[in-house]
């Protein structure tokens, strides 16, 4: 669960490579962020040459969460970072062309899933434990 002050990696090429969350999206009283969800983060890192400078505020979409998620079939996915795609703030879209895994189709929201293109295998760097719970 991602909350103010979380540090998050970014899954992108926009030149940030460090955010920070500094609101959450959602409704005043909303507290955490899961995946999908859209929070406000300040750069804390950025590339010399990025999209995106170092103190700038942007919008960014979650992709990859620490805290399980439960999906649809009963299974539990969870990741070793937290990371986020950076987002345009009117339009919703990503800035860059992302490539995620089709492991999060069921997680990010319906709204994002035309926007994000889905490549098997991306996560070779990144663990992900896909696990079930039996009773």
């Amino acid at each position: 669960m991602i909350q103010h002050r979380s540090m998050l990696a970014v899954a992108d090429n926009s030149g940030a490579k460090k955010l920070q969350c500094i609101r959450v999206l959602g409704g005043y009283k909303k507290r955490y962020a899961r995946i999908g969800d859209i929070v406000t983060c300040a750069v804390k890192e950025a590339a010399p040459r990025g999209l995106v400078k170092k103190g700038e505020v942007v919008h960014a979409v979650l992709v990859r969460i620490c805290k399980e998620t439960r999906r649809n079939d009963g299974t539990y996915i969870r990741f070793d970072e937290n990371a986020a795609v950076v987002v345009d703030r009117k339009s919703k879209e990503p800035k860059v062309l992302v490539f995620l895994d089709r492991l999060l189709a069921n997680c990010v929201s319906k709204v994002f899933k035309k926007s994000f293109l889905w490549r098997p295998k991306f996560y070779k760097c990144t663990k992900y434990y896909l696990y079930e719970y039996k009773n």
